[in-house]
């Protein structure tokens, strides 16, 4: 668990980043650079600061209200190996692992082949919230996105049948229902 990674941060309980409690994982480095991006500080890949993959899963640890991680940014897919196996772990603790990116589904799919990393951090995202931030777009009426472009993407099931499967929140809630 002496993967790298570069973060800008942490949350360590959030409900706005996906549903139930999460731990939020803020990726340093994003190529993206949407106009009024929520996090502009996450841009310069050499910005932030390093840490390892065992150094959040301890973290991590400490709550077992988590009902998952997410993973944000900047963009998580140009890290894609290393949070690849943050999600790996996680999913050995019982947690889902949500993955924001600026790309769309498509995007990363053409691009499987191409970049290191990729298919691991697709194959260990449960969902994936896809497609730049699009100012003129912008909505706050859509849990979980930040422009009406934006999709929660059911990866595992997107991937058996061979099309895009989105979820609205009320599905993803039910997930969540106290037992």
């Amino acid at each position: 668990m002496n993967t790298k990674l570069r973060l800008a941060g942490v949350i360590k309980e959030s409900i706005v980043d996906g549903p139930g409690w999460r731990f939020v994982v803020f990726a340093q480095g994003c190529p993206h650079n949407c106009e009024s991006c929520h996090n502009p500080q996450t841009h310069d890949p050499d910005g932030g600061y390093e840490t390892t993959v065992g150094n959040i899963i301890n973290e991590v640890e400490k709550n077992p209200l988590l009902k998952g991680i997410t993973l944000s940014g900047g963009e998580p897919f140009w890290q894609a190996l290393s949070f690849s196996v943050l999600a790996k772990k996680a999913h050995e603790l019982g947690l889902d692992v949500i993955t924001y990116t600026g790309w769309t589904f498509n995007q990363i799919l053409a691009g499987l082949d191409a970049h290191e990393g990729w298919r691991e951090l697709l194959s260990e995202s449960d969902r994936l919230v896809d497609g730049r931030f699009i100012l003129e777009q912008k909505t706050l009426s859509l849990p979980f996105r930040g422009s009406k472009n934006q999709r929660i993407i059911n990866v595992k099931a997107s991937l058996s049948e061979g099309r895009v499967i989105e979820e609205n929140y009320e599905s993803i809630e039910e997930d969540y229902k106290p037992m």
